[in-house]
C-alpha cells in the first residue's frame, strides 16, 4: 500500500473528515472545517462531543487500528476475518477493511477511497475477483455469528445482493457450534415483543430460500434469523451507534469498560422518561431469560431526525443460558453481575446511583417481571426453542430474586 491513503468519511452523503492512513501503518481522523462550523450538524456520535456538547476536534494518531468509532463498523471475529480473505487485505489492519466495506456500514455512515480506487492494496495478495458481479462482500454488519445483509424479494425469499450494498434485512446463519441459535433468537424477540419492547420485523428462513449464500462459510443446516435493518428506509440511511462507539471502547473490550448504570445515564440524559422506561424494561427482559451477551454493542442509539437521540430498536436478544452454564450478565447491574444478586434492592442502589428516578426505574421492572412471567406461561409452549432451553430459563428464573421481589 502506498506510504499515504486517505479515505473520505460521509455522514448522510456528505463528507464531514476524513481517515488518513500515515506511514507505518498509522492513521488519524480530521473533520472537515465546513462539518466543524455547522452549528445544526448532524451528529456523528456522542464520543466526538465533550461534557459541554462542543465538538471534539484533536484526535489522536492510532496504530493498526482507527478511532474506536470507526473500529466498531467492522465486523468481528470469524466474520471479520471470512470478509478480510474475501478481500485480500489482512484482518488485524482496519484501514484496509474499512476501505473495503465502506460502502454498507451500520448507520448513515459511508467510507470511500479518496482517489477513486474501489479496493485497497494490501501486501497480502488479493484473491478477491471484484470484476464478479456476484460477489456478496461489500458490507460490514458487526457481531460474531456470520451475518449478512439481505434484499427481500417480492417471493418472500431472500437475496444477498451483490457486494452487500443497499441491503434491508440482516440475515444471521447458524453456528456450527451450537444448534438452533437462530431459532432461539427468534423465541425471545417474539417474547420481547409481546412484553411491549421495541422489536424490528423477524422472521425466521430456510437457507434454502436464501440466494447468494457465499462459499467458504462452512457447511450449514436448519433455518437462519432474519430482522429489518432498521437503520435503513426505502431510500436512506438512519444513523445509529452502539454504545462501545459512545464510550470509545474497542471492540474487544466490549465486557469491560462500562456498566448496565453507564448506559442508562446516557439514555436518561439524551432520551427521557420514555428511553429509560424502554431500557430498564430490555435490561429486566434480559435478565429473565438468562442472555449473558448484552454487552456494550447490543445497546444502540438512533438518530431518526439526524440530531436527536432515541434508544434504538431491540436486537441480538438470545437466551445464551440455553447453551452454556454462566451465572453472570455480561456487564455489571448495580453492584454485582450474578444473576443471583439482581434484587429489588439492587434496583434501589441502581437508581440512586445513576441519579434515575427510582419510581419510574421500579414501576418498569415490576411491569416487565409481570407481563413477562403471564406471555411466558402463555407462550412457551409454543415458541421456538427446544425443550431443553425451556426447561433452563425456568430453571433460571427460579434463582432470580427480582422475579421473586417482584412479581
Amino acid at each position: 500500500m502506498a506510504d499515504i491513503s486517505v479515505l473520505h468519511v460521509l455522514l448522510h452523503d456528505e463528507e464531514i473528515g476524513t481517515l488518513t492512513q500515515l506511514p507505518g501503518d498509522r492513521s488519524i481522523f480530521s473533520f472537515t472545517e465546513a462539518y466543524i462550523g455547522d452549528h445544526e450538524r448532524a451528529t456523528l456520535s456522542l464520543s466526538f462531543k465533550d461534557p459541554y456538547g462542543n465538538l471534539i476536534t484533536d484526535h489522536r494518531t492510532t496504530q493498526t487500528r482507527v478511532l474506536p468509532f470507526f473500529a466498531n463498523l467492522l465486523p468481528e471475529a470469524h466474520l471479520r476475518d471470512y470478509l478480510a480473505a474475501r478481500a485480500g487485505v489482512k484482518s488485524v489492519r482496519d484501514f484496509p477493511l474499512l476501505w473495503a466495506l465502506g460502502e454498507d456500514l451500520p448507520g448513515a455512515i459511508r467510507i470511500v477511497s479518496a482517489d477513486g480506487e474501489s479496493w485497497p492494496k494490501d501486501d497480502a495478495k488479493a484473491n478477491l475477483d471484484v470484476s464478479d458481479e456476484n460477489t456478496p462482500l461489500r458490507f460490514s454488519l458487526a457481531g460474531v455469528q456470520l451475518k449478512f445483509s439481505a434484499l427481500m424479494e417480492a417471493s418472500g425469499g431472500l437475496t444477498i445482493p451483490t457486494r452487500g450494498v443497499g441491503g434491508h434485512w440482516i440475515i444471521k446463519l447458524p453456528s456450527n457450534s451450537y444448534s438452533a441459535v437462530p431459532e432461539n433468537e427468534f423465541a425471545m424477540m417474539t417474547l420481547a415483543g409481546k412484553v411491549g419492547i421495541d422489536v424490528p420485523d423477524i422472521k425466521l428462513v430456510d437457507l434454502v430460500e436464501i440466494e447468494g449464500l457465499p462459499e467458504g462459510i462452512g457447511s450449514l443446516t436448519g433455518q437462519a434469523f432474519a430482522i429489518r435493518r432498521f437503520d435503513r428506509t426505502e431510500d436512506s440511511s438512519v444513523h445509529i451507534e452502539d454504545f462501545a462507539q459512545i464510550y470509545g471502547v474497542y471492540p474487544d473490550r466490549k465486557y469491560e469498560k462500562a456498566s448496565y448504570r453507564n448506559i442508562a445515564d446516557v439514555v436518561w440524559i439524551e432520551t427521557g422518561e420514555a428511553g429509560l422506561a424502554e431500557f430498564i424494561r430490555r435490561l429486566v427482559f434480559n435478565i429473565l431469560i438468562g442472555n449473558a451477551d448484552m454487552h456494550l454493542k447490543n445497546w444502540s442509539l438512533i438518530y431518526p431526525d439526524k440530531v436527536n437521540a432515541q434508544l434504538a430498536p431491540a436486537y441480538d436478544f438470545v437466551s445464551t443460558i440455553a447453551f452454556m452454564e454462566n451465572d453472570k450478565l455480561a456487564l455489571t447491574f448495580g453492584r454485582s453481575k450474578k444473576w443471583e444478586d439482581v434484587s429489588e434492592d439492587e434496583l434501589h442502589w441502581f437508581s440512586g446511583k445513576a441519579k434515575l428516578p427510582r419510581k419510574l426505574v421500579l414501576d418498569t421492572a415490576r411491569k416487565t417481571v409481570a407481563d413477562f412471567l403471564a406471555a411466558w406461561s402463555k407462550e412457551k409452549g409454543q415458541l421456538t426453542l427446544t425443550k431443553d432451553a425451556r426447561g433452563r430459563i425456568d430453571k433460571h428464573l427460579e434463582k432470580v430474586p427480582l422475579v421473586r421481589n417482584l412479581s
